[in-house]
């Protein structure tokens, strides 16, 4: 069982997850170094799968990988460069080297990424993807044709509960949780109030969906800049644009408003823990943990 699973279904502990760096090269040395600073912390590590419509080294790869290395991986798949039979591909691929976790995303167009001439696939949405998986773990292709044994997944998706229009992000979950997700990770959220609603209604509605909101470390007002001009679905409230670039030291500031926004999250209904991604590369990714009040994993 994987220790996503275990811990989200049978205990109330906070579950932590994060994202590994999409790889480039660098061979084993770059997963090593990467899973020697993430394994400690986290539960499960997301494996992604081109983001940002960008190429980087596959998913089924990565997450292979980063296992060796003693991360148990999240594995992405994204439905915009891929049809249907390459999707039951990639889970299969999967289950294959021993890899439950799997998370099922639309994906941004490939307007996003640095090759936007790439032809777009979208067979299907990632609502429909979630349908697959859980298609999968009764035993049959989603053909009908058998699998034996079937694979045993725990499936997640994504939702970001910050875009308009709102109740339709609440709708949206409950459309996933219906079609076998067990837990979506939020996208990163600087509106406390709309984080709040969308969970709030969710719990409401589906009390045994599990919700793990975003938190975003980085260094200063440029990088909170770029991501409300650029980044589709992110939007960075004026007052925190401000309090972070008038303020004497921005990488406080910056680090104070994520550890103020993680915190709110961890109250809020239906939260069962943080997806932390880290833009710094700094210290502060272990200070940050600490000041949730978490200790490191020891081997």
């Amino acid at each position: 069982m994987s220790q996503m699973r275990q811990k989200l279904e049978n205990t109330n502990e906070a579950v932590f997850t994060s994202e590994f760096p999409a790889l480039d090269g660098g061979g084993m040395a770059k997963v090593e170094k990467n899973a020697a600073r993430l394994a400690p912390w986290f539960v499960g590590v997301n494996a992604t799968d081109n983001p940002a419509a960008h190429a980087h080294a596959s998913n089924t790869a990565s997450a292979i990988a980063m296992k060796m290395h003693g991360i148990e991986p999240i594995m992405q798949i994204v439905c915009r460069d891929k049809n249907r039979l390459a999707i039951q591909a990639d889970m299969m691929g999967a289950a294959l080297h021993g890899i439950e976790n799997i998370s099922l995303l639309t994906g941004d167009d490939v307007t996003a990424g640095d090759e936007p001439e790439a032809r777009r696939v979208f067979d299907i949405d990632s609502t429909q993807a979630t349908n697959i998986a859980r298609i999968i773990t009764t035993g049959t292709y989603l053909s009908g044709r058998a699998i034996k044994p079937a694979p045993d997944f725990y499936i997640s998706a994504v939702e970001n509960p910050a875009a308009p229009p709102f109740d339709y992000r609440i709708e949206r979950a409950l459309k996933k949780y219906r079609a076998g997700a067990k837990y979506l990770q939020l996208q990163i959220c600087y509106h406390p109030d709309r984080l709040e609603k969308f969970c709030e209604g969710v719990a409401k509605l589906a009390p045994n969906l599990k919700l793990i909101p975003t938190v975003l470390l980085v260094k200063g007002s440029k990088t909170l800049k770029y991501m409300n001009e650029k980044i589709a679905g992110i939007n960075v409230p004026n007052d925190t644009l401000t309090r972070v670039a008038s303020s004497a030291n921005e990488a406080k500031e910056a680090y104070d408003i994520t550890l103020e926004l993680a915190q709110h999250a961890l109250t809020l209904p239906g939260v069962r823990g943080l997806h932390v991604t880290d833009f710094r590369h700094d210290d502060s990714l272990d200070r940050f943990m600490y000041d949730l009040g978490q200790k490191p994993k020891t081997n």
